[in-house]
């Protein structure tokens, strides 16, 4: 509904019994490359089915799709190969950080290390303050949000797409802000079922980081999760050895990996590689030189047809 792109969402079925699913999304870009991915804008998807023949023919139906829309890969966004038979090698450098939860924050603060305490009893002193978020604070949200991702040199999703997010995750999904004063300094989403909880899009502002608005917002979080029965909290994907690896790794987050399974499909089609036009180049060069207006207007576009 956000973006305009195209689902495709493929059942296995066995006497009249679901047995296996795979959502598919169409990542058409004009003039440029097309991909399936399961799933665009998330860590992990892929196939849910019963056993690993029903998940190999969800692949090859995958594949043959590929063929007839004339797609230049399908991507497929899973854990290691091990889980998935022999249908595809490992291709991904990233892994999620994922954190046990206990029963209860009381206990989950008690495990943290004293420097971890420390840092969220800092932002508290210096004055920041959470709550949580309803969908008439989506403009608050975004003004933190955006200005953060302007400052990345990333294009930034829309608004609509947050709204979305909100909107059809209904129950499933909370927003969260930190303030200094009146100010927004801090946002955050999370999603949760079946246990698990993660947190696909976090921000604070650069300026204000010396307060520790991250501790603030993210303790919230786990806090939140481990009060309400979930098992764990998933803090994204990270590059090992990378700081926002090493941010996740404090509160006791551990590495599992992650397996990115690409397909390739010839396409004398398509009439530019996207080895030639990269969004994530084009982001990194030009984009903080933008004025946040017209980065927020224009990054939406552009970031719709960015998959990470």
């Amino acid at each position: 509904e956000a973006y305009g792109h195209i689902g495709y969402y493929l059942l296995g079925e066995e006497n009249k019994k679901i047995c296996g699913v795979l959502p598919l999304i169409h990542m058409k870009v004009p003039l440029l490359q097309s991909q399936l991915v399961s799933l665009p804008f998330c860590d992990l998807a892929g196939p849910l089915a019963d056993n690993k023949k029903i998940t190999t023919q969800l692949h090859e139906e995958a594949n043959k799709m590929a063929r007839q829309l004339g797609v230049s890969k399908v991507e497929i966004r899973t854990r290691p190969p091990q889980q998935q038979g022999e249908v595809m090698p490992s291709t991904s450098p990233k892994v999620s950080m994922l954190l046990d939860l206990p029963a209860s924050s009381e206990e989950l603060w008690d495990g943290f290390k004293s420097k971890l305490r420390s840092q969220i009893r800092k932002a508290k002193k210096n004055g920041l303050t959470f709550q949580w978020g309803k969908f008439q604070d989506i403009e608050t949200f975004y003004s933190v949000f955006s200005r953060n991702m302007h400052e990345l040199g990333s294009p930034v999703h829309s608004k609509k797409w947050i709204f979305c997010v909100l909107k059809y995750y209904d129950k499933h999904a909370q927003m969260g802000l930190v303030f200094l004063d009146q100010t927004p300094i801090g946002c955050g989403v999370i999603l949760y079922g079946g246990k698990k909880v993660c947190i696909p899009w976090a921000s604070t502002l650069r300026e204000y980081n010396r307060l520790s608005p991250n501790m603030l917002l993210y303790w919230n979080f786990l806090q939140f999760s481990a009060d309400n029965g979930n098992s764990f909290f998933d803090f994204g994907r990270s590059t090992p050895g990378a700081g926002t690896y090493k941010f996740k790794a404090q509160w006791g987050a551990k590495p599992t990996p992650l397996d990115w399974c690409t397909t390739h499909f010839k396409n004398e089609h398509e009439k530019l590689s996207s080895s030639n036009f990269d969004f994530r180049k084009l982001s990194e060069h030009c984009w903080q030189k933008l004025p946040l207006s017209v980065a927020n207007l224009c990054g939406p576009a552009i970031r719709k047809h960015i998959s990470l």
